[in-house]
C-alpha cells in the first residue's frame, strides 16, 4: 500500500488538520525529506495554501486545530503545533498551546522550522542576490561546488528543490543534488 492510500485509510480520506474533503493532498512536513507515514499528513488545498504561505492567513479557519491537535498521528500533532505557533499573537491559539503536550522528539521536530521563535530571533536565508529563501525552496548553484568527503563536483546551473534550512546557521542549507544529500552555502545559489 502507498503512503497516499495509507494516508487516506488513516485519516477517512477527509483533510487531518480541518476534515475538509475537497482537493486532498499528502505533504511531507519539513524538515522531512523521505515520504512515510509518520512524515507525512493527508491536507486539503485550503491548508496546504496557508501552511506554505501562499495564501493570506485566514485565522477562523484554523480553529479547527483545537480537535486536530489531539490526534494521535504525531505528524499532525506537529502541523497543528506549528500552526498555533504561527497564530499564537490572536490570543486563542496560545490557550490551545498551553494544553497541547509533544513529547521531546517530537517537540524538537516540531520546532525545526523555527515557527516558535520570534521574527526578531529567526535566522534568515538569503540567496546570493538577497532573496529569502524558505524550507522547500528550489534553487539553482551559480558556482560549480566541491562536495566535501566525496569526489563528486556539483555543476553551475544544477537545479536544487525542496531546499531544507539550517536553523541554527543562516549560510547553510541542505538539498540533493543527483542522489546525495548536501550542505550548500547559500551565497551560491539564485532562487529559482
Amino acid at each position: 500500500m502507498s503512503v497516499l492510500q495509507t494516508l487516506q485509510e488513516r485519516s477517512g480520506n477527509a483533510c487531518e488538520l480541518c476534515t475538509s474533503t475537497e482537493g486532498l493532498k499528502q505533504y511531507t512536513i519539513p524538515p522531512s525529506l523521505n515520504e512515510n507515514v509518520a512524515n507525512d499528513v493527508l491536507i486539503c488545498k485550503t491548508c496546504l495554501d496557508q501552511v506554505e504561505e501562499d495564501v493570506a492567513m485566514d485565522v477562523n479557519h484554523w480553529r479547527c486545530l483545537n480537535d486536530s491537535m489531539w490526534s494521535e498521528h504525531i505528524a499532525v500533532q506537529i502541523m497543528a503545533w506549528r500552526m498555533l505557533q504561527r497564530l499564537r499573537k490572536e490570543g486563542w491559539p496560545q490557550d490551545l498551546l498551553d494544553m497541547m503536550y509533544l513529547d521531546d522528539e517530537a517537540l524538537a521536530l516540531a520546532r525545526a522550522t523555527g515557527e516558535h521563535e520570534d521574527a526578531t530571533n529567526k535566522v534568515i536565508h538569503r540567496d546570493v542576490n538577497g532573496v529569502i529563501l524558505e524550507s522547500g525552496d528550489s534553487v539553482v548553484l551559480v558556482k560549480d561546488l566541491k562536495v566535501k568527503g566525496s569526489s563528486m563536483v556539483a555543476k553551475q546551473g544544477t537545479a536544487v528543490r525542496n531546499i531544507r534550512l539550517d536553523r541554527e546557521n543562516a549560510e547553510f542549507i541542505e538539498g540533493k543534488v543527483g542522489a546525495q544529500q548536501i550542505v550548500i552555502i547559500t551565497k551560491y545559489v539564485k532562487k529559482l
